[in-house]
């Protein structure tokens, strides 16, 4: 549900909250530049490589709303690489909200399908999910 604005000064927000491995991103669209802030510093500040940036940008190069929108997100957990998958998630789904056109696009583009793949658990008996301990006949 997007949030009126009460007076002039006020503007309207898009909330999206989006997930990947362990990390959680809480998203704001408002009207604005293109500017993207995450965690109270700037995307270059935050991401080191470009590639990163790229993922966080990708729904809103699809939908041609780069200038359009300013970005605000709060994200914890998981490393860089589960963070930008889960901005993206959270951008794509508060795009969704602001325009219910976009819906077309941004599912072709797989940015509405949440990425369900996690961390498997460690077994007992072995020094990883999957890595046994050496082995010897002798």
């Amino acid at each position: 549900m997007p949030r009126v604005a009460k007076s002039k000064s006020e503007k309207i927000m898009f909330y999206g909250t989006g997930r990947r491995k362990q990390a959680i991103a809480r998203v704001r669209l408002m009207d604005g530049k293109g500017n993207i802030l995450i965690n109270g510093k700037t995307i270059d500040e935050y991401f080191g490589t470009d590639i990163l940036k790229v993922i966080v940008r990708q729904p809103l190069n699809a939908t041609n709303t780069l200038d359009k929108y300013d970005v605000v997100c709060k994200v914890v957990g998981g490393g860089f690489t589960g963070q930008a998958g889960a901005i993206r998630h959270g951008i794509s789904r508060a795009l969704l909200k602001a325009n219910g056109e976009y819906k077309l696009t941004l599912k072709r583009a797989g940015f509405l399908t949440r990425d369900p793949r996690m961390k498997e658990r460690k077994k007992y008996g072995l020094k990883k999910a999957r890595k046994a301990p050496q082995f010897s006949k002798r």
